[in-house]
């Protein structure tokens, strides 16, 4: 993918899973060994800023025209695992996300009807010849979901302000080998197992609601996955719009898992405590979209 700028995009977060390549089917399996045996591969800003590109044209690109064979790459104890972009399926979802983000006037005048209408009937089209497709990467704006944070736990966090070339060294992961980065990275056993201990404390605590049907939904999600997958909570491009210092003091993983124990045993306080640390520390986070 050529570089369009080098503009900084600062607003998504992700959750990504890495398959080993046994979990893909020839001749894609095969696409993937050569793939990961480049010097250099492109990074997430490399992606957002392609879909920001896409936008300037009359009438604008909602969605890519070809999927992508680009993909994330890591080298687990001398195992590749692969995590493609399929950047057209993600964006066909999030098209369809959209009205319940933006106004309906913000919304036309960026991506006119009829663009959105082509949009969702190639999407209709192509998912009666693909059903089963779900995307290896789930993106969030402007915050980390806070039922992301029961997948992993705060000893797997990796905090690099000044950026690096990541724990296994494999270039041209989910950021350029210079970025700063704040992320986590899980086995897939480890991540479906605090899930369903996380649901069992919630379900026997609070009634449903928000919180339990997104970890049940997480849930599902990891369960369509190789279980020698690895998961990935990258905080991406929030590293460039929050101060360094509140990256460093962000525990929140430790958090959500303190405020589930604190469940577990009916400290209903220390739950509450918890919770409203997470709650002002993301609320803080998602004011800064509105910022001028």
């Amino acid at each position: 993918m050529p570089k369009v700028s080098s503009v900084t995009v600062p607003y998504a977060a992700y959750l990504r899973v890495y398959e080993p390549l046994a979990a893909f089917p020839h001749p894609e399996r095969d696409h993937w060994e050569r793939y990961a045996r480049r010097d250099r591969r492109p990074s997430y800003q490399d992606e957002l800023r392609r879909s920001l590109a896409d936008l300037v044209p009359t009438p604008p690109v909602a969605v890519p025209v070809h999927e992508s064979d680009d993909a994330f790459v890591i080298e687990v104890e001398g195992v590749l695992c692969v995590c493609p972009w399929r950047t057209r399926l993600r964006g066909w979802q999030a098209l369809g996300e959209l009205p319940e983000s933006l106004p309906t006037p913000v919304l036309d005048a960026v991506l006119p009807p009829m663009v959105r209408r082509q949009a969702a009937a190639d999407y209709e089209r192509w998912l009666e010849r693909n059903p089963d497709a779900r995307p290896w990467i789930r993106t969030s704006i402007w915050q980390v979901p806070l039922n992301w944070f029961v997948l992993v736990a705060d000893e797997e966090r990796e905090y690099e302000p000044k950026g690096g070339a990541g724990v296994e060294g494999v270039e041209g992961g989910p950021g350029c080998p210079a970025d700063p980065y704040l992320r986590y990275r899980t086995p897939m056993v480890q991540a479906r197992r605090r899930v369903a201990r996380g649901l069992r404390a919630l379900r026997d605590a609070i009634d449903e609601g928000p919180l339990i049907d997104g970890l049940v939904d997480v849930g599902r999600w990891l369960e369509e996955f190789h279980p020698r997958s690895y998961v990935e909570l990258d905080y991406g491009g929030l590293v460039h719009a929050l101060p360094a210092g509140l990256l460093d003091e962000d525990h929140s993983a430790a958090d959500v898992a303190e405020g589930i124990a604190a469940l577990r045993s009916g400290d209903g306080d220390g739950a509450g405590e918890a919770y409203l640390r997470l709650v002002e520390r993301w609320r803080a986070v998602r004011d800064r979209q509105y910022a001028n």
